[in-house]
């Protein structure tokens, strides 16, 4: 089909509107930002790019092009912070790419039998429509900011351990003695936290944002949450002040929305990452000499594992445990250790699945780990 550049932009926003419908339904700020941000993306490129170079635009392209901005969209919302959690927003990006390709062959054309001929333009009605689409966009966007918690910048060291009880951003600055987060949507930016029992401890709170956090010297747990969603975005955590330490717990929060951790370096401690009854996506991380386990997806929870290097682990790799569910994918488990109590559940294992676990495992990959990918106490994995 040969577009014209008005045909383009209308078309696209016409085709936001059942993506937009469910942002507005669901009543979460991150919805409408994403779409905002799709719409973004997409009006970009159809003027800078789409219009020139794509005269005639084949129906086969749509899967390349689709690929191409759901790229872009994922690379911009992590560069923007926008706090939503990934399964949610790969669901409303899909049913704005299917919106596009339904609104395209079938619904405008249908509405307007001149569509194709039009160059893409919806006529009177299609293109009112369009412009309440980017108003509503625009509005959602305005309330979003107008709504949005106050910053705060801290400036050299604080001393803590600080409680947060109120939606705020925190920017900045060193804790000495631990964060406690009791409210939702909070964010911690650039902030470097030592010691504490907990280094950021979050309880009964879901939209918080860790990004960027350093924690160190902390006693048990670096990021302690517990029946709450949270996002963790490229942390730190090393210097750990005791033996039974983990980089970043999550447990008991099925109930809340979907949490992540996401591009975090931890070195050195008890477990590395570990979820009980949650639901989380650990993407991209880098795991360091872990004494017990790398990564524990356990307690019937039910997790995605993707993308992440664990290396020196001590006994276990990765594993997945306890009526868990769990895919297991394009990870890479180097140099796991036997564990010298002869447990063969602890024999170097880079993979495991234990106690009525069930795992997907896929394009992994396995580096001098004498245990290699292990199913043991009734459970499976299936390949």
């Amino acid at each position: 089909m040969s577009y014209t550049l008005i045909g383009r932009i209308q078309s696209r926003l016409l085709s936001a509107l059942p993506a937009l419908l469910v942002a507005l339904g669901i009543h979460r700020w991150w919805a409408i930002e994403l779409v905002a941000l799709m719409l973004a993306v997409g009006l970009a490129l159809d003027v800078l790019v789409y219009h020139r170079a794509l005269a005639y635009q084949p129906g086969w392209l749509a899967l390349p092009l689709g690929l191409l901005e759901l790229a872009i969209v994922y690379a911009a919302m992590r560069e923007l912070t926008i706090a939503a959690p990934l399964r949610g927003a790969l669901g409303l990006y899909a049913l704005a790419w299917i919106s596009a390709q339904v609104f395209a062959h079938a619904v405008l054309p249908r509405l307007r039998l001149e569509y194709a001929e039009a160059g893409g333009e919806p006529g009177r009605l299609g293109a009112l429509t369009a412009v309440a689409v980017a108003l509503t966009v625009v509005g959602g966007l305005g309330g979003a900011y107008a709504v949005r918690p106050p910053t705060v910048h801290l400036h050299g060291t604080v001393q803590g351990p600080l409680v947060i009880r109120h939606a705020e951003t925190l920017v900045g600055g060193v804790v000495k003695g631990g964060i406690d987060i009791r409210a939702d949507h909070v964010t911690l930016r650039k902030v470097t936290v030592v010691g504490g029992t907990y280094g950021v401890n979050v309880e009964h709170a879901q939209h918080v944002m860790l990004d960027r956090v350093r924690v160190l010297h902390f006693t048990l747990d670096a990021v302690r949450a517990v029946d709450a969603g949270v996002m963790v975005k490229d942390c730190s955590v090393t210097a750990p002040a005791g033996p039974l330490t983990t980089g970043v717990l999550i447990s008991y929060s099925m109930g809340r929305p979907m949490s992540m951790v996401s591009g975090c370096t931890i070195v050195g401690v008890r477990e590395g990452i570990s979820t009980h009854s949650s639901m989380v996506d650990v993407m991209d991380n880098h795991v360091v000499g872990t004494s017990v386990r790398g990564i524990s997806l356990s307690e019937m929870s039910m997790d995605r594992a993707s993308g992440n290097v664990v290396e020196s682990a001590n006994g276990i790799g990765i594993v997945c445990m306890d009526h868990s569910m769990c895919e297991i994918e394009h990870n890479t488990v180097a140099g796991a250790k036997v564990d010298g109590n002869g447990d063969p559940s602890r024999h170097g294992v880079a993979i495991e699945a234990y106690f009525y676990a069930e795992a997907t495992v896929a394009k992994n990959t396995v580096i001098a780990s004498p245990g290699g990918v292990a199913a043991f106490d009734q459970s499976t994995i299936e390949r």
